[in-house]
This record gives structure tokens, sequence and C-alpha cells, in this order.
């Protein structure tokens, strides 16, 4: 980042709205914004206890397995609408759909239709990552070079050798932007569900600082659920960035 002409470390953002936080927090000018310094420290004790280890771990294995199904139905199915026009016209308008709507809208549906429990969480993980991951997978098996699939073919290259030495890997980096989209949303979904359809593992901790009126434990649980949005979103990007490179190398 780059500040009155000299190069500054992204960080020093941060640390400026961490400075106003703490000035508004010691001014006492809100009671639902304490101190930044309090918050650190509530995060710093309520990360070791067994509550929020196993909230914790009933999140992630949530989380887990809804971005698992959306992995491997999102991709096939982005992959077969960019190679079928016909299941592309028909599939493509909803999914565009999905894509805009508000996912939550649907989560008192899917109360009634699935039930109450980690169950739904997981399908509400499902439904906010599967729709980007599977624009994205479209777009990147469409923009392929065809040069290459008729030089595979020309060479007796099979129709499974076509889909992943050629298409999947030319696609690869939209994929991986689709996937660091869907893991954003994947996070919304799972702390929503667990908020709305089962008061379990993170959204239980979230209702009982809430409704005890914790807020110190409250931020510090919000920041601990954007840190590890953040840092699964990097950590693709990460990938990304090192798949663009290569390609573009190759």
């Amino acid at each position: 980042m780059t500040l009155f002409g000299r190069r500054v470390p992204i960080f020093f953002s941060l640390a400026i709205w961490f400075v106003a936080w703490e000035i508004i927090g010691r001014a006492e000018l809100s009671t639902i914004v304490p101190p930044f310094s309090r918050v650190i420290a509530a995060a710093i004790t309520i990360l070791p206890t067994g509550k929020f280890t196993a909230a914790a771990s009933i999140s992630l294995r949530s989380f887990a397995l809804g971005m698992a199904l959306a992995l491997l139905i999102g991709i096939p199915v982005g992959v077969l609408m960019a190679r079928v026009a016909s299941l592309g016209k028909i599939l493509g308008l909803w999914v565009n759909i999905f894509v805009s709507a508000p996912i939550s809208a649907l989560v008192p549906i899917l109360m009634s239709v699935i039930g109450i429990g980690e169950s739904t969480v997981v399908v509400t993980v499902f439904l906010f990552a599967v729709f980007v991951i599977i624009l994205d997978t479209r777009v990147g098996v469409r923009q392929a070079d065809r040069s290459l699939v008729d030089m595979a073919r020309c060479f007796g290259a099979t129709q499974r050798q076509v889909y992943t030495k050629i298409l999947f890997l030319s696609a690869l980096p939209e994929i991986l932007a689709g996937v660091r989209l869907g893991v954003i949303r994947g996070v919304k979904g799972v702390v929503i569900g667990q908020l709305l359809i089962a008061i379990i593992g993170v959204g239980e901790l979230f209702e009982l600082y809430s409704q005890h009126f914790l807020m110190e434990e409250f931020w510090a649980l919000v920041m601990i659920v954007f840190m590890f949005a953040f840092m699964v979103s990097e950590a693709v990007a990460f990938l990304e960035r090192r798949v663009e490179y290569y390609a573009s190398a190759r």
C-alpha cells in the first residue's frame, strides 16, 4: 500500500481502525462498542476454553461438509453447463438467480423440509457456496483455448483426457477464484445457519454472548470468525496466484 508516495505495510490501515475503535470504546460513546484492548483480552480468554473448542469443532465440521458437497457438485455441473449448450441454457438462469438472491431467505423453507439440526446447516453452507463455484467454473471452461482441445483430439485423446488434462487445467484459475468466493460465502452460511436454524456451534456462542450482553466476548468471537474466513480465503488466493503464474509461464 502506498501512502503519500511512501510504501507502508497493509497492516497500517488496520492499525488506524484499531486505534479509532480503542478511542471510541474508551470514550464510552456506546455500550455495545467496548475498547479494542478488552476485546483482544476476551479473545485470548475464550480461545483455550472447552466450550469454544466444542463449538468450533461443530462449526468447522458443518463448514467442511457443506464446502465438500459444493465442490463435488459445483465443479462438474459448471463443466457440463459449459460443454452442453442445452444444459447451460436450462440451468444458467437459475444459477444466476441464486447467485444474486439472498440465500438466507430460504432458511425457513430448509427448516420445514430438512428439520432443525446440523444437517440443515450443512445444506445452508452448500447453497451459499455452490452457485458461485458453478458460475466461475462455467466461465473458465468456456474460455479455454479451443485450439488445445482440437490438438488433443487430433492426437487421439479420449473424452476423459480432454476434460481432465485440457479443460480442467485451463479453467483452474477461474475455478479457484470461484472456490475462494465460495469459501467466503460458506462462512456466512455456517454462521447464519447456526444462528437461525440450529443454535449450535459458533451460533450458540453468539446467542449466549448477545443475550447476556457480553460485548467483549461477542466482538472477540466476531473477530475470530472474520480471521478464519480471511485466512482460508488467502490460502485459496495464494494457490490461485501460483496457478496463474505457472499457466502464464507455460
